[in-house]
């Protein structure tokens, strides 16, 4: 098990020993039926006292990649080691790397050790930032974001941390150090004066983009933050939790406007149409739910998939949305309606590997959609 499952691994021990129930974890890690399986033959397994860190690094050498359990009884601790190695094939480390473009940024040779990428190097390295490496193997990035004007990006990290920095050398800008427990989800504000930042702590967090300084927290929520967005007219924001629970909030002092409680399970993806008129959200019950942005009231439900929804995007002009799911589809549909439009189904070798669709995303023209899935492929195909 390499040191980015590893730190995965840890951090659902340490929530499921806070007393979160290993089903949550499981439902906004978007396991595969599975995997959820496996889950229920852990739950049946019995457990022993906690073993030493040899034995933690040792289990996964032993059955990594397998659905296979140990006839004797196992650990709490390598359980959980157990079930991260089939939840993460390969998840981001404590580093950031930025590859070059078909629009190649100026890069000072002063300001990184590598040369300026020519024309022709699309694909190259360009720099790594290293900001939330640390010698723990805690640390992995888990949101990265571009601001609005592209000069800068911002990650959020394990490290409880989001750290902005230069996105033409990598340099520095600020830590903003707000949150006490993991940041899931980061996004900047359309005008880029803002970012907000959505983490394990239960908190939704807005500050000032330019120097860090902090504006306000929201704690409505009474679980994990999982997704935060922000309308495109940048006066609110909507954060997706374990809590079941979508809340919208006035992006200029965090007061409350409503809760949309039509999920039955933890909602794992956010996003508002480019018209801000409604609000479409990703979760757990295997569901895409659209509702009014207005109001929160009810529009349709889109029942498609037959996994956990862990991306939903809309398109370009509003009329369509793509969602990606635990059963290894991207699956697209009328934003009007409801109505199925098409399915994409990854190839039968990544279906027979448990993939699942973790991210999906439009072409600025509406085109083409990319889709990013388990174990570690990224396709892209036309949308029309």
């Amino acid at each position: 098990m390499n040191d980015n499952t590893l730190s995965f691994a840890e951090l659902i021990i340490g929530q499921h020993e806070q007393g979160m129930r290993i089903e949550e974890i499981c439902n906004a890690s978007g396991l595969t039926q599975a995997q959820r399986q496996v889950v229920e033959k852990l739950k049946a397994e019995p457990i022993q006292h906690e073993t030493d860190s040899a034995d933690i690094l040792e289990y996964p050498k032993r059955s990594q990649n397998t659905l296979q359990l140990p006839q004797q009884g196992i650990s709490r601790r390598s359980a959980m080691l157990k079930l991260a190695g089939l939840v993460v094939g390969s998840v981001v480390g404590s580093s950031l790397v930025l590859l070059a473009c078909s629009q190649q940024p100026t890069v000072s040779p002063t300001s990184m050790p590598t040369s300026t990428p020519s024309p022709h190097s699309v694909g190259k390295t360009l720099y790594t930032y290293r900001g939330h490496y640390s010698f723990s193997a805690l640390n992995t990035v888990n949101a990265v974001v571009w601001s609005p004007d592209g000069r800068r990006i911002a990650s959020g990290s394990s490290d409880k941390t989001v750290q902005v920095w230069d996105a033409v050398d990598g340099g520095h800008v600020f830590t903003y150090r707000g949150h006490f427990d993991v940041v899931n989800a980061v996004a900047w504000s359309p005008d880029g004066r803002r970012i907000a930042s959505g983490s394990w702590d239960k908190t939704v967090q807005v500050w000032d983009a330019v120097d860090g300084g902090h504006v306000f927290t929201y704690r409505g929520h009474s679980n994990v933050v999982n997704a935060v967005a922000w309308s495109p007219d940048g006066r609110r924001i909507a954060s997706g939790s374990w809590d079941h629970t979508v809340q919208v909030w006035d992006a200029v002092d965090g007061g409350h406007v409503f809760t949309y409680r039509g999920h039955f399970d933890v909602v794992i993806a956010v996003a508002w149409s480019p018209d801000g008129r409604r609000i479409a959200s990703g979760s757990g019950d295997n569901t895409v739910q659209v509702w009014d942005a207005a109001d929160g009231s009810h529009v349709f439900t889109y029942p498609g998939h037959s996994d956990v929804v862990i991306a939903v995007a809309w398109s370009p002009d509003g009329r369509r949305i793509a969602s990606g799911s635990s059963d290894a589809t991207v699956q697209v549909w009328d934003a009007a309606d409801g109505g199925h439009v098409f399915t994409y189904r990854e190839n039968q070798m990544l279906a027979n590997l448990l993939a699942q669709v973790r991210a999906v995303a439009w072409s600025p023209d509406g085109q083409c959609i990319a889709s990013g899935s388990d174990p570690g492929t990224v396709q892209v195909w036309v949308a029309e």
